[in-house]
């Protein structure tokens, strides 16, 4: 929850970089518990249940522009960084509402199509499309609230010191297409700046050896400093992790910490499910700072 990379509409040199202006406003609402987390877990009609609820913004010309994607990608991705929330929460995506502002221009077949990019990743996760809203806007704005379940959540507290750090799959690829977009280039429809490919198979068989973990959508080292609020730990890196790496968001791979002693599970829970992972650090009590300049407005 609270947690977007935010993009302008201009050229590679003007991502928004200044102050963060959204730490102060969530700090604004900090006395509510169901803050800091990828969701908020509220009890559910089952009282062995709790409910995972996780929303996310994905505005034209903030997070992308009509020239970049068609909008059956936009569309699908716009439901795929949501439940990547989820997932990582350990909770099991179930329904979905959905808020659309569409310029009046848009035609029926337009329309369409952006209903079907929905429906693909709905119909992929299982997830039943519950209602919403609709309104008319002179740009398209989307915002997708994700309604899950689970037993045994898995938070971003629960580190310890000792802690092996690692992520899934390859970063870099984001931030290096995005960059290409906005020069003015092309990305390959299968880029993860267009289409996040979600870990869902790898996390859900070893969440009950993880401590904890979120996904990866600010960047790792951003996302490292929010684990090291948390937990009050920082790290000790293994090997040196370019900025070109460490600072590319909107990855929405999974960070996560776990005991060493489950490292061989956790490796052969990643071979079994063909899910790349890099171990590359431990925590240790120490101060941490992220190197990369703020992706927030």
């Amino acid at each position: 929850m609270f947690s977007h990379t935010l993009y302008n509409n201009s050229s590679a040199s003007d991502i928004i970089y200044p102050m963060n202006k959204e730490d102060y406003f969530i700090k604004c609402f900090s006395k509510s518990s169901f803050i800091g987390d990828d969701a908020a877990l509220v009890e559910g009609a089952d009282t062995k249940e709790l409910l995972s609820v996780s929303q996310d913004a994905f505005f034209e010309n903030v997070h992308f522009r009509r020239e970049w994607m068609s909008l059956r990608q936009i569309a699908k991705k716009a439901m795929l960084v949501n439940i990547s929330d989820a997932i990582v929460m350990n909770a099991e995506p179930k329904y979905a509402l959905l808020t659309v502002a569409i310029p009046k221009s848009y035609t029926k077949k337009e329309m369409k199509e952006l209903a079907e990019g929905f429906m693909e990743a709905a119909q992929e996760y299982g997830i039943e499309i519950i209602g919403g809203d609709t309104i008319a806007n002179v740009k398209l704005d989307i915002s997708v609230t994700i309604l899950a379940k689970t037993r045994k959540p898995v938070l971003r507290s629960g580190m310890k010191e000792g802690d092996i750090l690692a992520y899934t799959g390859r970063l870099g690829e984001s931030r290096r297409d995005l960059m290409r977009l906005l020069r003015g280039y092309g990305a390959a429809r299968s880029s993860r700046f267009v289409s996040p490919v979600l870990r869902d198979g790898f996390f859900f068989k070893a969440a009950p050896f993880i401590r904890c973990a979120m996904d990866i959508s600010d960047g790792l080292f951003a996302d490292l400093e929010k684990l090291h609020r948390i937990n009050g730990l920082g790290f000790d890196f293994l090997f040196p992790i370019d900025k070109r790496i460490g600072c590319s968001g909107e990855e929405f791979e999974i960070l996560f910490a776990f005991d060493p002693r489950f490292e061989k599970r956790i490796r052969n829970i990643a071979r079994v499910t063909r899910t790349p992972i890099t171990i590359f650090a431990k925590a240790r009590k120490k101060p941490y700072k992220n190197p990369c300049s703020a992706n927030h407005f």
